[in-house]
Formats: C-alpha cells, structure tokens, sequence
C-alpha cells in the first residue's frame, strides 16, 4: 500500500504537497489548482479551490494502480469536511482512531476531527473513484456567516462554531436527490477561468444549504422524512416495473409504498423526479399505453380490454382514452382497421 502524508493548508497547498509527492507538476487557473495523476500512480485528477469565507472544494476524480492512504497531518485545527462519493468507496478515518468508516457511493459524510488530530482518507487500487471534499475552516466560516449560523439546529450550530475543536464528530447518510444534481453539474461544468470559479462557488453554497435541509430530514422518524435520495432511486423504478407488470391489478399508492420501503411522499417525490408525474397519473399512462396497444393489436372487445387494464368502468375508460388520444376507443379500433 502506498501512503502519502499532507501537511499543508489551504487547498492549493494541498495540490503543491501531492504533486511534490508524486513528483509532478501542476497547473493554476483563476485560483484552481490542477495536478494530472501520472501513469506509474494511476489516472485522473485532483483539483482543490479556496473561496472567500473560509469555504473551499476539493475534487478526486481518480484511479490508483496501488491501494493509497492520504494523511493530512497538518500541525493547527483541520477543516470540517464534507465528503461525496459520487462513484466507487471511499474509506475516511480521524487520525488519533485505527477504524476506517466506509463511504460508499451515493453516500455522505461530515466529519470534524478533535483538537489537531488529522483526517486519513483510504483509496482501493483499481477502482474508479469520484469524491468531492466540500472543506470549512470554521473560524473563518463564522465570522462571515455568523447571523446565518446562529439560525442554525443546535447540533450543527455547536459544530460550526467548534473553532477549537474541542468534539469530534462524524455523520454518515445517503445524500438527496437535490444534492446528487448539484455535483453532477459541477462536474459537467467545463468553462474555465472566472466563469468556472464562480460557478463552483455557488454550487458549493448550494450543496451546504442541501445538505443542513438533509441533516435536518434525517433527524426525523423514517415514515416523516421527505427528501429522496439518489441510493433511493433503483426502489422507484422497482416499483414503476412492478406497476407496468401487473397492469390488471395494480396495487394502491400506499401498498406501493409499502412495497419499496418509502414512505407515499417520497415515493411521489422520486416519480415525479424520474417521470415528471403524480404515482397515479404514471399508472393511467400505463393503462392507456396497453390499451392503445390491446386496441391495435388484438381483437379483444372494448370490456375485456377494461378488465385487462385493470379498470371496472367502461365508461370511464371511454372517457380517459378520449382526453388522451381525442377519439373514442371504438372509433380508434375502426380507424386502425380502415387503414
């Protein structure tokens, strides 16, 4: 295992160390700092940014040949950190503790070290990993958000205002939907130059403001929370799978929910997330769509049609099929068919 040891603040620091380590060269542009990882290490990058307030981002965005330890060893308090694996497993351990804490993609984590202990962040060989290092330096952070930081929960209000570090502290969750979309535009983001220290900047205020929303839902009792996570999502298009393959007897919104392990909110919040509509509206589509097709393809009459849709009305089929495709089911089946 290879290990590497930073003892340096701020972030463009951060980058000179690894780079000097690796003996490599690295790049500057409107106060990013960019250092490639060369082939004997691995591939792919590590940018670091300081804003203004105390604020700063650190991206990895890497592949190692060799399992890596980073130590940031540095002799003064250490940042709060706020950490999103985005891709692969990122392990994290304070530097006075032997533990590592995994965190896995889609999830999160915000770790404080106590008095000047450090951070050890853990990388496995051979697996790409995309994690973003969102860092505050509290004393900084509090004199410019200090209004801000008193309105605060108690529990987040004691830790930004730890300048001292006097506790340490460690959460871990899976991060929201809103959170998983702001990293992806950071991400995706490729203007250089002034536009693109701006741009990170806001993302970075955006993500600190998602993340106290998240904070506080996770606080709640699982059946109040509200916020969907993006670890979240493959029990949406379970559930949407399971509507479109039992269409004659599709289960209430409730059963649905019950099904996926979401409470009704979240379960409408991620269809309306993925389909841009209500649980309800995305089963009548579904309907609609196997009656276009039942109408199209078979010779069942108008009423097995209903039945095997799932519907006990006739006329309210004949009434829904008529808003979507503006013509009434027998009157469609006859267009077809004149064809």
């Amino acid at each position: 295992m290879n290990s590497i040891q930073v003892i340096s603040l701020p972030l463009k620091d951060v980058i000179r160390d690894i780079a000097k380590i690796f003996d490599i060269s690295y790049t500057e542009n409107c106060g990013e700092y960019l250092l490639e990882l060369p082939s004997r290490v691995g591939k792919g990058t590590i940018r670091g940014i300081n804003f203004e307030g105390g604020l700063g981002l650190i991206q990895y965005d890497c592949l190692f040949k060799e399992d890596l330890e980073i130590h940031f060893i540095v002799n003064n308090v250490h940042p709060l950190k706020f950490l999103y694996t985005a891709e692969g497993i990122l392990f994290h351990r304070f530097e006075n503790q032997a533990n590592l804490q995994p965190i896995e993609q889609y999830q999160n984590a915000i770790v404080a070290s106590s008095n000047q202990n450090g951070h050890v962040l853990f990388f496995k060989a051979n697996q790409k990993i995309t994690v973003n290092s969102l860092e505050i330096e509290r004393e900084k952070f509090q004199s410019k958000m200090a209004c801000d930081i008193n309105s605060l929960d108690d529990e987040l209000e004691q830790l930004f205002k730890d300048i001292k570090a006097k506790k340490a502290f460690y959460y871990n969750g899976n991060y929201s939907l809103a959170i998983a979309d702001i990293l992806t535009a950071m991400h995706e983001f490729i203007s250089e130059n002034f536009t693109r220290k701006l741009f990170l900047e806001g993302m970075a205020y955006q993500i600190l403001t998602q993340q106290i929303l998240q904070y506080q839902d996770d606080k709640k009792d699982e059946g109040n929370r509200t916020l969907l996570r993006s670890s979240e999502l493959k029990q949406i298009n379970y559930i949407s799978g399971l509507i479109e393959s039992n269409i004659s007897d599709i289960p209430t919104v409730e059963n649905l929910a019950r099904e996926s392990g979401l409470n009704v909110n979240k379960l409408q919040e991620g269809f309306k997330k993925l389909y841009g509509t209500t649980v309800n509206n995305y089963v009548q589509k579904v309907r609609l769509d196997a009656a276009y097709s039942l109408l199209t393809k078979t010779d069942l009459s108008i009423s097995e049609i209903v039945i095997a849709i799932g519907l006990s009305s006739k006329s309210y089929f004949s009434k829904i099929f008529r808003e979507k495709y503006g013509i009434s089911p027998s009157d469609f089946r006859k267009k077809q068919r004149d064809k």
